[in-house]
């Protein structure tokens, strides 16, 4: 075993010389660092002693004089360096949050070697293949103290950096006075350069053919990242922590679909959603009664339009009481009878809960203060209370004991299926947490009262004559509302707890928060959990935890079907239980484009793949015909796929934009969803992967063309799945689109035709693209299975044959895989795992086939970029490509036409059942 002590030398290590700009007049560079004895070597790794290396500087907090020192080659690929303190009484993101990977690896075989220098210790990070430095702190001191952690980093000029999210930034990071602020924020509007809603603390470094790496600092802790160059030009990156632990993950790829593997294996592989959750689902906030609610539902009937999950927003509750319903507006037996019309036409129901209980004397409330599960006052008398929709509010500890069993319990009465709402999916927001009340909030229920928490519920609705078509009759208006129904952790070794004597409200050392002080808008941050943490520290975990404790609430109610949950907090290892959506953007063409980059960050980057916006934008404007055909066009080929839209922003009314609203935006939309139905198989197919190993099912062009220069600045395109690259218009009202196409072979989605060559490893401009067109072209190599038609509902999706497009690749080869399961259950009873090739004129399917489809069959091939036999071109097709296709049709064998003569791509019968009955496998020759 070596580790290396020379950090000058490295390959792109130059030495740095500091000039950051701080808030205080205080020098951090006269900070001494620390100095490193008694190291210790093991066949893993290394450990070592550091001792302050001179006067405590306590610039922003204490230093702390002693600190240790472990570096772990986790496996061959994943380097774990963490310094801590050896009492262990500094927080550190608790294993209840994230547990830690198991395993340990032959230091000598890992492809990140740790190089050092004693004093005044610094640390490299090296790729061993080729002596490149990946992280190089020499030149800057650390600083580690109760307060406040400072860790630079050396980077090459002009570095392509991907992550640190949420944010609504550039795809591919700022290097020039940039800085990244990671603290959870109730934040309308998603601004750029702005901290959001979730806390993502890694990054890709993109180093072209060099390869990727990945760094990981597994931190819950407040934070700035500055990116920047010194004043002699060198470039560096820097964490500016309130607190905690330097807790590092060094991901050494070297590909970066590998390095995103490589991360699902610290915070966790994503959950498996549903079937139906790739289907459409509607919302908007400020439905006035459940009827508006059905007349919705039957609009896209009407319309044609498929509607796979309707989604109610707080106008269902009681004056903005969890655990309700408006006894007036929404009493509980037509809610009921709406749940059962919507399971009876195949459909879902979804409702959103949010964390805040009214701090008021009704059942829920008052069950969470006897089991003693609300966080409580800093001095701890009483339950804290703040202010969101309610009015007057309390916040449940998710790390109390009794939590769990609080949520479960209120979960399984309210949404009971045979006598409350039985909802499908969950929808779980402002859990930033969100806090109304304006810092220091000495009086919740004046602010309360004065600001108008809760509001005023609308005035009941005269529903007379409104009949809504294909509701039963028992379900139709009356001239009045109908009333409501009334009957209706463990600690871990050492505490970790965080150190005594901190300013937990205002920390000398002030993060670059939009909203100001730390507790602003949100819980006060000198609050105690039961287990003794505080929410100065656990803050940015708050969201992921309350999705932790409703994925349980979920599976308590359905045992063993996969739980749907959208949330819009999130935080490292979030993906691992929920999906989320992208919070409450604006309609603007600029929210549209974020759009995209966002989408990439959190399933290529963050591992949170089931992801989405709001589609036509959520705020701050009415949207427009033009936008939201774009972003119907755009949405049909992100993950999570919904339309909503407020209730009013400043004061004036948001309108509604269902899909039906116009007929130019039906139209697009019910083609979109009709595209989005026939691919679901096929990427459900590439989702469950991500599932399984963590390979991105929607990624940019740089994950698949890692050694293309042109790919790495590109955010406004992506891969859906491997084989679909996705170019939409992003400009304003705009109807033209310059995309790059790297090289290889590629093929229009819609034509079918084959891109000249000359187009390939260029950027190509498109004009005239109307509002229902989205640029798509399919990638030569691959085969894609999709449905032969679409449906209206999943349920109905899932019993269409099959057709395969196969896409050739120079080399006239092609693959592609296809997973069968019955779509809801955690655990599949059978399934099928089913790969696709051709090569030599020759289409084969192998693999497991123990998912029974029933009747559905591959009906349809279509052979794009055909040639003459052993790579003669013949035939005839579409201009720029030729191609050649078969039907099942009638009788055991079909029909084929078009393309080359026989001889060509394929001739002879075809006929394959994916099903335990009949044939297993096929061959088309």
């Amino acid at each position: 075993m070596r580790f290396a002590h020379q950090l000058a030398s490295l390959s792109g290590a130059g030495l740095v010389a500091s000039s950051a700009v701080f808030r205080r007049q205080d020098d951090p560079n006269s900070c001494p660092g620390y100095t490193a004895t008694n190291i210790r070597t093991s066949d893993s790794g290394l450990s070592a002693d550091l001792s302050l290396a001179g006067p405590a500087c306590n610039i922003y907090g204490t230093d702390l004089p002693q600190l240790k020192l472990d570096v772990i080659a986790e496996t061959s690929s994943r380097l774990h360096v963490k310094i801590y303190d050896p009492d262990l009484n500094v927080y550190q993101v608790p294993e209840k949050v994230i547990p830690r990977p198991d395993g340990t690896s032959e230091y000598d075989d890992s492809e990140l070697q740790f190089s050092y220098e004693e004093s005044p210790f610094s640390f490299a990070i090296v790729r061993k293949s080729t002596g490149e430095a990946l992280f190089n702190t020499s030149g800057t001191n650390i600083i580690f103290e109760s307060q406040y952690l400072r860790l630079r980093t050396q980077l090459p000029q002009g570095p392509h950096l991907y992550g640190l999210g949420e944010s609504t930034d550039p795809f591919e990071l700022l290097t020039n006075n940039y800085s990244r602020t990671l603290w959870s924020r109730d934040a309308l509007g998603t601004p750029a350069y702005t901290n959001l809603y979730g806390n993502h603390p890694v990054y890709f470094d993109h180093r072209g053919s060099a390869g990727t790496h990945g760094v990981f600092l597994l931190s819950s802790s407040g934070m700035d990242v500055k990116i920047d160059q010194t004043e002699q030009g060198d470039q560096y990156l820097e964490y500016n922590t309130l607190g905690g632990i330097i807790d590092l993950y060094f991901l050494a790829g070297p590909s970066p679909t590998e390095v995103s593997k490589q991360y699902a294996e610290i915070v966790g592989l994503p959950a498996m959603q549903p079937y139906w959750g790739w289907g459409f689902h509607q919302c908007k906030y400020g439905y006035r009664d459940v009827y508006e609610v059905a007349e919705v539902v039957a609009n896209y009937s009407a319309a044609n339009i498929p509607l796979e999950t309707m989604w109610t927003d707080i106008d269902y509750m009681e004056l903005r009481r969890v655990f309700t319903v408006d006894p007036e507006r929404f009493p509980i037996h037509l809610m009921r009878e709406l749940v059962d019309y919507l399971h009876e036409h195949q459909q879902h129901y979804v409702v959103m809960v949010d964390p805040a209980v009214a701090h008021r004397d009704y059942p829920p409330y008052n069950r969470g203060v006897e089991d003693g599960i609300f966080l409580k006052n800093a001095n701890g008398s009483g339950v804290y209370t703040g202010v969101v929709w309610p009015g007057p509010a309390s916040f449940p500890d998710w790390f109390a004991s009794d939590v769990q069993n609080y949520w479960n319990n209120e979960f399984a009465m309210f949404f009971d299926s045979d006598t409350g709402v039985d909802i499908d999916a969950l929808w779980i927001d402002m859990n930033e947490a969100s806090n109304f009340c304006i810092w220091p909030c000495d009086d919740p229920y004046g602010f309360a009262e004065e600001n108008g928490d809760p509001p005023t519920p609308p005035p009941v609705r005269d529903n007379s004559g409104r009949p809504i078509a294909g509701f039963p009759a028992d379900f139709q208006p009356s001239s009045s509302a109908r009333l409501m129904r009334r009957d209706m952790l463990k600690r871990q070794a050492g505490g970790m707890l965080g150190l005594p004597g901190r300013d937990l409200l205002d920390p000398p050392y002030e993060i670059n928060n939009t909203a100001g002080s730390l507790s602003n808008l949100t819980i006060r941050t000198d609050l105690q959990h039961e287990n003794g943490l505080y929410l100065y520290d656990t803050h940015n975990m708050y969201g992921t935890m309350m999705s932790e404790a409703s994925r349980g609430a979920m599976l308590n109610r359905r045992p063993g079907r996969r739980p749907l949950v959208i949330t819009r907090s999130t935080f490292a290892g979030a993906g691992a239980s929920v999906g989320h959506w992208l919070g409450d953007n604006l309609a603007t063409w600029n929210d549209y484009r974020e759009s995209i980059k966002q989408v990439l960050e959190f399933s290529a980057l963050f591992q949170v793949p089931m992801v989405g916006a709001d589609v036509c934008g959520f705020s701050g404007y009415n949207t427009t015909i033009k936008l939201c055909q774009r972003w119907a066009t755009l949405g049909a080929f992100h993950p999570f796929f919904r339309n909503h839209a407020d209730l009013v922003y400043n004061g004036i009314p948001i309108a509604r934009h269902e899909f039906y609203i116009w007929p130019e935006v039906a139209e697009v939309a019910r083609d979109a969803i009709n595209r989005r139905y026939q691919l679901l198989d096929y990427i459900y197919t590439a989702f469950h992967q991500q599932t399984v190993d963590g390979t991105p099912h929607i990624k940019p062009l740089f994950f698949e063309f890692p050694s293309d220069d042109e790919t790495s600045g590109i955010g406004y395109q992506f891969f859906y799945g491997d084989a679909l690259l996705i170019s939409p218009v992003h400009e304003d009202n705009g109807t033209d689109v310059t995309f790059y196409v790297p090289e290889g072979e590629w093929y229009d989605y819609f034509t079918f035709e084959k891109l000249p060559a000359s187009q390939s490893g260029q950027w190509n401009t498109r004009h005239n693209v109307s509002f229902s067109e989205i640029p798509v072209h399919i990638r030569g190599g691959y085969i894609i299975p999709r449905r032969i038609e679409s449906a209206n509902t999943t349920t109905e999706l899932r019993k269409k044959d099959f057709e395969l497009i196969v896409a050739l690749d120079a080399d006239s080869k092609a693959r592609g895989t296809l997973y069968l399961d019955e779509g809801d259950a955690i655990e599949q009873p059978a399934t099928s795992q089913i790969s696709f090739s051709y090569e030599n004129g020759e289409l084969s399917l192998d693999g497991s086939f123990n998912y029974d489809v029933g009747d559905v069959k591959i009906s349809k091939v279509t052979v794009l970029g055909c040639r003459g036999e052993h790579g003669g071109h013949g035939g005839h097709g579409p201009p720029g490509g030729q191609y050649w296709e078969r039907h099942g049709g009638p009788g055991p064998y079909g029909g084929h036409h078009g393309g080359p003569h026989e001889g060509g791509c394929g001739q002879g019968p075809f006929d394959v059942q994916i099903s335990l009955a009949g044939a297993r496998k096929g061959k088309l020759h």
